[in-house]
């Protein structure tokens, strides 16, 4: 059985789904049900429901945007890593392997040009470098925390969309934004993340951590783009004259804009969309939102 932490949210709703079309037995377990802060109880409880594997998508990314985490360091510095550290206590005591849902965000820009940053690379943004959001600095943490550990996988999620309208879906959030900021990304088809996931286990991949991205990179001028070409534009798109400018009009938190290399996860055996092929998928099969 797998045990899934933070089932309710956006990517561990994907999680829970994907689980479900294939089958899986799982159980998603809430922290009014169990106190899973606590590692001591997290590890009672995989014992004695003979977890074989534990997947933690509980986090803390804040709402609408990472600006919000400005306002809540006490529950963002949790969920991001003080959480990740407690579960590696209890997945040890239990002595059972698990995935922790990361992020990409720890990183800006590229490592240099045309290429993308690896599993190797040291994060450039974040508490170390002191150019970060207080969301990427807690993410670049939990990370750190789990340096030493064995037995897991760190999966990089960046920006996920798939074909349903959502406030937590990149491309709902460019429908929606009156301006946009001009920026090079590396993006992640949801539903996708989800199942790379569950595979990791089930095909027993290295443990270690991956960058699970669609191959290739994309600007937001291209995303809006695509939006227009499928008819789904809400209004016409303009864009900041730059950073600085997006900086000063719309934003508290500095923002991570990075491209990701993605061969470690091919060379696994485990293959993603190429990133203009995952949008237009979703683009043609877009589900608007229930008003």
């Amino acid at each position: 059985m797998i045990t899934l932490l933070g089932g309710s949210g956006y990517v561990g709703g994907a999680i829970r789904k994907a689980l479900d079309q294939r089958e899986l037995p799982y159980r998603s377990i809430s922290r009014s049900e169990l106190d899973y802060y606590q590692p001591e109880k997290l590890a009672a409880w995989l014992q004695e429901s003979e977890t074989q594997f534990l997947i933690n998508a509980a986090g803390y990314t804040g709402r609408p945007n990472v600006d919000a985490c400005e306002s809540d360091k006490c529950n963002c510095l949790n969920g991001n890593a003080i959480l990740p550290g407690r579960v590696a206590e209890a997945c040890k005591e239990a002595d059972i392997p698990w995935g922790q849902v990361s992020s990409g965000c720890i990183y800006t820009g590229r490592p240099a040009p045309g290429e993308g940053f690896t599993e190797e690379d040291e994060p450039n943004f974040s508490f170390r470098k002191d150019n970060c959001s207080f969301y990427s600095g807690t993410k670049a943490l939990g990370e750190e925390v789990l340096a030493n550990e064995e037995n897991v996988y760190i999966w990089r999620l960046r920006i996920p969309f798939n074909e349903l309208d959502g406030a937590r879906n990149f491309l709902s959030k460019l429908m929606r934004y009156a301006k946009l900021l001009e920026a090079e990304n590396s993006i992640t088809q949801l539903d996708e993340f989800a199942n790379v996931c569950i595979d990791s286990w089930v095909k027993q991949i290295p443990y270690g951590i991956y960058n699970i991205t669609n191959p290739g990179h994309i600007t937001t001028r291209q995303v809006a783009g695509l939006i227009t070409e499928h008819g789904l534009a809400p209004h016409e798109f303009s864009f900041f004259e730059s950073e600085s400018d997006f900086m000063q009009k719309a934003a508290i938190a500095p923002r991570s804009n990075c491209v990701l290399n993605t061969d470690k996860l091919e060379a696994a055996g485990i293959h993603m969309t190429p990133i203009e092929e995952a949008l237009h998928q979703a683009l043609d099969n877009w589900v608007p939102e229930a008003s």
